[in-house]
């Protein structure tokens, strides 16, 4: 992927692990020289029936709110200077949380994944409040998105086709267009964009 578009550049990093992240957003910025723009679009499941308590050990939430709290927490935190250098160039840096409908309604892959889902989108406005003016901090918040992940989730497939709106779940092109928008706004900041095909509305 980095290769056809030229220009980019691809760095590994494992999210679980601080030192990867902090390395993450230098390497960014060793690379650029700058930084205008973070996604935190990476995230973990775990698929645990809602009535199983048993399941949902604390290893699981440990492992789930390290990824998708702390993580995006923590990169924010050491591009932040950077992100404030595109403030002075003219536009407020830009920060796009990709959280999940999960985080909004009771529902989702586990009990601990919706929580942390739900913990990303506050962190998302708390941010938002401590950052401005010179960093705007949105979130996408996807519903069910055709993924060779989701392939296999024939229930939940036919959940979208069936009661959304829209009757079908998300393409990956529809959440990047939803990303793409709150990038492209420089006056919008805190907001979780629900972009679920309407099922939130039944």
């Amino acid at each position: 992927m980095a290769r056809e578009l030229g220009s980019a550049a691809y760095v590994q990093a494992d999210l679980a692990n601080d030192a990867e992240r902090v390395n993450l957003i230098r390497e960014a910025i060793g690379v650029w020289g700058r930084l205008d723009v973070l996604i935190n679009n990476a995230g973990i499941s775990r698929v645990i029936p809602h009535h199983d308590l048993a399941a949902a050990t604390p290893d699981v939430w440990q492992e789930l709110h390290e990824v998708n709290v702390v993580a995006p927490f923590r990169l924010v935190s050491e591009a932040q200077s950077a992100l404030r250098g595109s403030a002075a160039r003219g536009r407020p840096g830009c920060v796009v949380n990709v959280s999940s409908h999960a985080g909004v309604r009771p529902k989702g892959a586990s009990i601990p994944y919706a929580a942390t889902k739900a913990a990303l989108n506050h962190v998302t406005r708390l941010l938002a409040l401590s950052l401005a003016p010179d960093i705007r901090v949105n979130a996408v918040a996807p519903g069910l998105v055709d993924t060779p992940l989701t392939a296999e989730w024939t229930q939940v497939q036919q959940l979208w086709k069936e009661r959304s709106p829209m009757r079908r779940p998300a393409s990956p092109g529809d959440i990047a267009q939803a990303v793409a928008f709150l990038v492209a706004s420089d006056y919008l900041t805190g907001e979780i964009l629900l972009s679920d095909g309407g099922l939130n509305l039944t």
